[in-house]
């Protein structure tokens, strides 16, 4: 029964990862807390819908347990996989529990978590748990059942998540309560129907999944034409009816579209043959904005792209130097900083995808040191690394780094002829020499640090904090660099992102050049990031 309640909550978690995910008060599109924590528990429904179903309850606790720590994703995975260690740790040896077991398992899992965050805050799904837990402690010895024991649980959890606006002021300003204490009830909720003797959670991703198509692997057979070809026809006062050039394209290719009104024809068109279709279209009137795109080709560098993702597999080596570094990046040009100044490997992640605590175990032990330096480079993963010391065969130091530019700053004070001890603090005391911003959009209607945040809008964050907004991406830049910049400045480092047009930053570099190039050095990269148009770094 129990692994089927903890696949139930695992289902119930991915089918509600989008609502919670809404909840997030912060409205920068970087690893939500619906989706880490769905992931998170997505990891133990695998290992628990292999398992017989007759299985010990400390069997199916102690496979929940290792597979959530070894999947936990974002702080809210993290503390999600501890909360579900206190299972492993009450159910120890037994074959069924009682309530006394249910509540010694919540009250070993809140310790656990408490334990493990730096600086906990109330209000967050730590209160919702504690509160939940200190309620079985007291109902524990006279509770009539383990059904009402856990219903009293998951009632309380619900009273504590609906005061965590009263607790944290940012939710109340937001409206809403924390988005990782209502993910844990919807996963106890989910447990409870097992409990109660009603049928366990479907995860309808699966469903989903079970039917679909990979659209990168299937595209070739849906190629029939090489080339999209776009453009405006500019209309001749005596032009001919658009059904004429329509009834053309379609004899040369196919996906066709040619709509007008008074002044202009849009036309679009997949064809082997441009050429013929601009040759006809020129007899309609002048043409503007044209566009050719090779598909296939197009189509085979994603295939490799794809490749990449799915290749990248970490092979494990035994230490053969004293040092080695690990970092979390996502952007080829990132990446390519971190592995120029010498990180041996790099997990792919950071800004919409936080990776997992085994994903970063792998990197770890794919490092041929004595010694291997993880740099988090995002303060959402700086947890889920920690895990990973626990589990490692070598010694493992998490670098503080919360941001790219903290990474490359590490990196670069990094002196190899030094101790451990040496480089430990070097690099951490090189991170308070280095700002860091961010030029993002908002990813959902906000109150944000007291601002009334619209989605879509483009938002610069300074160290974390919201410092300018603005409807344009180069102009939201410009004026965040300018607010960096302080008398004290020598460097600016400007790091193009995956979105961001090649004119505009080269324009904004010679901006900041202008303005600011007696004070400090200039330099722009082609970071190829998601999320993020810009990450600067001003040292």
């Amino acid at each position: 029964m129990l692994r089927e309640a903890f696949i139930s909550g695992a289902a119930s978690i991915s089918n509600n990862r989008r609502a919670v995910d809404e909840l997030n008060v912060y409205p920068v599109p970087d690893g939500d807390t619906g989706t880490n924590m769905s992931m998170t528990m997505g990891n133990a429904m695998r290992e628990l819908e292999v398992m017989n179903d007759n299985c010990t309850a400390s069997a199916a606790a102690d496979t929940a347990a290792a597979a959530l720590l070894r999947g936990a994703r974002g702080n809210s995975g993290v503390i999600l996989s501890l909360l579900f260690r206190g299972f492993s740790k009450a159910f120890k040896g037994k074959n069924e529990i009682g309530c006394a077991d249910l509540a010694n398992a919540l009250e070993l899992g809140v310790k656990g978590a408490y334990k493990a965050v730096m600086n906990p805050t109330e209000g967050t799904i730590l209160t919702v748990a504690r509160l939940a837990s200190e309620k079985a402690s007291q109902l524990a010895p006279t509770a009539e059942s383990e059904v009402r024991l856990w219903t009293a649980v998951c009632d309380e959890a619900d009273k504590a998540l609906a005061q965590t606006p009263e607790m944290l002021p940012v939710l109340k300003k937001a409206g809403v309560v924390d988005a990782g204490g209502k993910g844990l009830i919807i996963i106890w909720r989910a447990m409870l129907d097992v409990f109660s003797g009603g049928k366990a959670v479907e995860d309808e991703k699966t469903k989903e999944n079970s039917t679909s198509k990979t659209a990168v692997g299937d595209f070739d057979e849906e190629i029939n034409f090489t080339y999209c070809t776009e453009f405006i026809v500019n209309k001749n006062p005596d032009c001919p009816d658009a059904s004429r050039l329509r009834a053309f394209l379609e004899t040369i290719g196919d996906c066709v579209v040619a709509v007008e009104d008074e002044d202009i024809i849009k036309v679009h068109v997949h064809t082997d043959h441009p050429g013929k279709a601009i040759e006809e279209a020129i007899l309609f009137g002048a043409l503007t904005n044209l566009k050719i795109d090779n598909m296939r080709h197009q189509h085979k560098n994603k295939q490799k792209e794809a490749a990449v993702m799915k290749v990248r597999e970490f092979t494990p080596a035994a230490p053969e130097k004293p040092f080695g570094f690990v970092a979390v990046a996502s952007g080829k040009g990132i990446e390519d900083l971190f592995t120029n100044l010498g990180a041996d490997n790099i997990v792919t992640g950071g800004q919409t995808m936080n990776p997992s605590t085994d994903d970063i175990l792998k990197a770890i032990l794919a490092t041929p040191a004595e010694t291997v330096f993880v740099l988090p480079n995002n303060k959402n993963i700086i947890m889920a690394a920690e895990q990973a010391v626990k589990l490692a065969d070598r010694r493992v130091c998490v670098l503080q780094t919360k941001t790219i530019p903290q990474g490359l700053t590490a990196m670069m004070n990094f002196d190899p002829s030094a101790d451990y001890e040496s480089n430990r603090m070097n690099m951490s005391k090189a991170l308070e020499n280095v700002s860091t911003g961010l030029v993002t959009f908002a990813a959902r209607d906000s109150d944000f640090d007291g601002k009334n945040i619209k989605k879509g809008e483009i938002l610069g964050l300074e160290n974390g904090k919201l410092a300018v907004t603005d409807k344009e991406v180069t102009k939201a830049a410009y004026k965040l660099i300018k607010k960096m910049i302080t008398g004290e400045s020598s460097f600016v480092t400007i790091i193009s992102g995956a979105d961001t047009d090649d004119e505009n930053t080269e324009a904004l570099t010679e901006l900041v050049q202008t303005k600011f190039g007696d004070k400090v050095e200039v330099m722009n990269v082609n970071g190829g990031q998601p999320v993020y148009y810009y990450i600067i770094s001003v040292e």
